[in-house]
């Protein structure tokens, strides 16, 4: 017996009931964590992290990252599955999963993923220079203080040695957010704000807007921001979320193996840049205008070859 309670509802039914799936799915795995983590990590520990984690214990990592990674799994990877099936009865085709792709769409997002670093670091850099108005001082030192102290996690977090442990932050940090942040936040949400606006480049730059500020980091914001809707034009010039799928991971991999090797750490893994902007970059932005209309004239390729591929299938 197919299942259909949830098809044909509004945009806005659908966020809502979309919300609550992620709430659901997050609480049923984090809880089952919980559960598993006892035998695994053992109560006391447990308890020592829950009551205040020291990031310069090792074993406080472990536990941190295994609570990440499940996380990430029950908020972004899981949800948007279930969202498919009950408002399509195939997630696969809801997620736009299926189907061939052509290999020019791959090229095209990553190359557009690399030209546009340049716009992306001067846009960050201005981003963190952002003054406030007096009267918002406090509310500028706490933001300050919040994204020193996640950057100050995330170099914990990336500091390992060894290949067993990189390949691990390339999954927990690349692997992860790109399969379930693109399923969710293209796959999901920008089809619910493209069908409640009627309107893709609204849906975009909506979902983008949601996709950046769920991350809590206001000097990052923007850059985040343009990052989300470059890959939700890659889903809907390419037709395909593998696209967006592999510019994330491609921007990720790349941002966690270049502090590898360097061995240090950063606050904003999203980017490929590094996100604390030497002043001097602020005087490159000619450099970051044309990389910009080199971007934008790769996006056209992809919707020009989108359109001759549909037209040729008519």
């Amino acid at each position: 017996m197919t299942f259909t309670a949830f098809r044909g509802m509004g945009a806005v039914s659908e966020f809502f009931m979309a919300l609550f799936m992620i709430m659901i799915s997050l609480l049923v795995v984090l809880l089952v964590a919980a559960v598993a983590a006892i035998p695994l990590f053992g109560s006391s520990l447990l308890f020592e992290v829950f009551s205040g984690a020291d990031l310069d214990n090792p074993a406080h990592i472990e536990v941190l990252k295994y609570f990440q990674v499940l996380q990430s799994i029950g908020l972004f990877v899981l949800p948007p599955f279930a969202i498919g099936w009950f408002y399509s009865g195939d997630s696969f085709k809801y997620l736009s999963m299926r189907g061939p792709v052509n290999l020019r769409f791959f090229v095209l997002g990553v190359l557009a993923l690399m030209v546009i670093t340049p716009f992306i670091s001067v846009v960050g850099y201005l981003n963190q220079q952002m003054p406030f108005p007096e009267w918002a001082s406090g509310i500028e030192h706490w933001m300050r203080t919040m994204e020193d102290q996640a950057e100050i996690a995330v170099q914990k977090f990336i500091a390992v040695e060894g290949i067993g442990g990189l390949l691990f932050n390339l999954f927990m940090i690349a692997v992860i957010p790109a399969l379930g942040e693109e399923f969710l936040f293209r796959g999901v949400i920008q089809q619910i704000f493209t069908k409640m606006t009627r309107n893709y480049h609204w849906g975009i730059w909506i979902s983008a807007a949601i996709f950046s500020t769920l991350h809590m980091q206001f000097f990052g914001f923007v850059p985040r921001l343009l990052l989300g809707a470059l890959f939700g034009y890659f889903l809907v010039y390419s037709g395909s979320i593998w696209v967006p799928v592999l510019a994330h991971f491609v921007n990720n991999a790349v941002g966690v193996l270049t502090l590898y090797s360097a061995k240090t750490g950063a606050s904003s893994l999203e980017q490929v840049v590094d996100p604390d902007f030497s002043e001097g970059i602020a005087n490159y932005w000619p450099l970051g205008l044309v990389s910009l209309a080199c971007t934008l004239w790769l996006l056209y390729q992809m919707k020009k070859n989108r359109a001759e591929r549909v037209a040729g299938l008519e």
